[in-house]
């Protein structure tokens, strides 16, 4: 997968350090997959959440941090829209910002 707007994950690696050999991880595995449907995803990622037909959370560094994306499996691209706290993420969530 073709992983757009990699800078997020580096920018939040920066800000929290604990979080950036999880995130170069996911994006390693990510790289190098092709996948089609959710169930593919589920197999890496066995925690990963799935809100519509192509929103994505990952659950990063034992569920610290919250990566949302949106994959594109007919474009083979997953497009990085937060990485976020867990608390940043609740607030989202609850909004309905996500």
């Amino acid at each position: 997968m073709h992983i757009i707007t990699r800078a997020r994950l580096a920018a939040f690696g920066h800000d929290h350090a604990d979080a950036a050999p999880h995130l170069r991880e996911w994006a390693r595995i990510m790289r190098r997959k092709r996948y089609t449907q959710h169930r593919q995803v589920k197999t890496d990622f066995p925690t990963a959440d799935f809100i519509g037909p192509r929103k994505v959370v990952f659950n990063i560094h034992q569920s610290r941090y919250r990566l949302v994306v949106d994959m594109r499996y007919d474009l083979s691209r997953v497009y990085i829209r937060h990485v976020l706290t867990h608390s940043e993420y609740d607030r989202l969530s609850q909004r309905g910002d996500l």
